[in-house]
């Protein structure tokens, strides 16, 4: 014996599916675009610490630098 779902039945069914697809699409997109900055902060962190090594050669180490301004003194104790 044989049934059938509705028409409406049906058509609630594939709406659901549907939406729960689309879902999982953004899901992988959003997480692909996570993975994209993820490794744009590893390209930035590197480059700063490239930065960071050429400016404590030429400043030493003991020196702080003011992202505002750009005046550098002695760390203070």
């Amino acid at each position: 014996m044989s049934k059938k779902l509705t028409s409406e039945e049906l058509s609630k069914l594939q709406e659901l599916n549907n939406s729960f697809t689309q879902s999982k699409i953004s899901l992988g997109d959003l997480e692909l675009q996570k993975e994209n900055i993820i490794g744009k902060i590893k390209e930035i962190k590197s480059k700063f610490v490239e930065l960071e090594k050429e400016l404590i050669k030429k400043y030493g180490e003991e020196s702080v630098i003011n992202l505002q301004t750009g005046e550098v003194t002695e760390k203070k104790e």
